[in-house]
């Protein structure tokens, strides 16, 4: 069982204060004690370039690489570690699979990608419309930013190849019923990518019950280092796509001829990978497998509710998502925006900022989810597992201060 008090002294920077209250992790979570224990140990005792070397240390190097691997295929329930591709990030996954998995569309085919997705996953897509002539179609969202799953079938034609959703929202919170999708997608042979970003920090994933094709994640959102992420795609999907950026580990031989590539993953794991980093996310990902989920989810929700009571007692506050936390009916994670009349998400941020509070104000690289709620920007706050009732009633404090000035 997980001691939850435990918890904030296996993150120096929350248990000495550094951080403040810290209420930002949706942007970018605190580096978790396993994680720097296992990259310090491997640049301090174990550094050396993976893949090809054979002597002991290099052979060491190679087994911690793919152990790491090995270990986010595990977080992930994928069924070999050989369908996790390591990459710089979600936002690098998600341009793999355009790249490479979009090579095979044609002009005409079509994309379906919810209203609500962070840039990461409206970007690169329309960079393919550009390169092939692609339709994208958008799933729309409802007032409580959850996608409209009733206008799916509507949308699917005999042109779809491919639908790419968040598995949870950065801006309202907001689950995906990604099972909905998938089953549809299934009976028509249409591929599913995930975004998992903001999801992979509230617990483990099971990609095989989800029944998606892709699925992304950034290291930096689940207390591990930045600069790493992983790709998760089914085993004849990774075989069929052809390679995406060219150089050395890709290959199996090359010639001035032609060059013939390495299998999946490693055909898409072209130059020196980031093994430090690879290996603070397969750490991560350990720890984060031995905890107590459910009563960490509780602990959560709780907080969030906390949170969400207390920006709902002044009118002068909207929050942009209306529905609770309390017990567990909607499908949500815990993270809050809201606008307060008058008064700048910016201004709000510094002026609770100054307070020790830390929050991010902004359009949350969401601006079509923006442009959908009628508002330029909003204030962001996200909870997560070393959060404690102590920062809400910090939050709700400074708060109130921060009403006044503004009064």
């Amino acid at each position: 069982m997980t001691n939850l008090s435990d918890l904030r002294g296996l993150f120096p920077a929350i248990a000495s204060g550094a951080a403040g209250v810290y209420l930002d992790s949706a942007a970018m979570a605190q580096l978790a004690q396993p994680a720097m224990a296992a990259m310090a140990g491997f640049d301090l005792a174990g550094r050396a370039n993976v893949k090809r070397g054979i002597y002991p240390l290099a052979a060491r190097a190679t087994d911690a690489f793919e152990a790491a691997r090995a270990s986010v295929a595990r977080y992930l329930g994928a069924a070999d570690k050989d369908e996790v591709v390591f990459t710089s990030g979600a936002t690098a996954a998600v341009n793999l699979v355009a790249h490479a998995f979009g090579s095979s569309l044609e002009k005409g085919d079509e994309i379906i990608i919810g209203e609500g997705e962070h840039h990461a996953n409206i970007v690169p897509w329309q960079m393919l419309r550009a390169r092939k002539g692609i339709e994208i179609i958008v799933l729309p969202v409802d007032g409580d930013g959850h996608l409209q799953l009733e206008r799916l079938p509507s949308l699917i034609t005999e042109r779809t190849r491919l639908i790419a959703v968040t598995h949870a929202s950065n801006v309202t919170g907001a689950v995906s019923d990604l099972r909905v999708i998938t089953a549809m997608a299934r009976k028509r042979g249409i591929r599913v990518l995930v975004d998992g970003a903001q999801r992979v920090a509230h617990g483990p994933v099971d990609v095989q019950s989800i029944g998606c094709d892709f699925y992304v994640l950034s290291g930096h959102k689940m207390f591990a280092p930045t600069g790493i992420g992983a790709l998760w795609a089914r085993k004849e999907i990774l075989d069929e796509m052809p390679a995406f950026l060219g150089g050395g580990e890709m290959i199996q031989r090359v010639t001035f001829k032609e060059t013939t590539y390495a299998p999946a993953p490693h055909r898409f794991e072209a130059g020196t990978p980031a093994v430090t980093q690879a290996i603070g996310l397969g750490a991560a990902a350990d720890w984060l497998m031995g905890l107590d989920w459910p009563a960490v989810t509780a602990q959560e929700r709780t907080l969030a509710q906390a949170m969400l009571d207390v920006l709902s007692a002044s009118n002068r506050i909207k929050v942009w998502e209306p529905a609770g936390f309390e017990g567990g009916r909607v499908p949500r994670l815990p993270i809050l925006s809201f606008t307060v009349a008058g008064a700048h998400p910016h201004d709000i941020c510094e002026l609770m900022g100054a307070e020790g509070v830390a929050l991010r104000g902004g359009h949350h690289c969401a601006q079509p989810l923006m442009d959908r709620m009628g508002a330029e920007a909003t204030t962001r706050a996200s909870i997560a597992l070393y959060n404690n009732q102590d920062d809400i009633d910090a939050f709700a404090r400074a708060l109130e201060k921060t009403l006044k000035v503004l009064s």
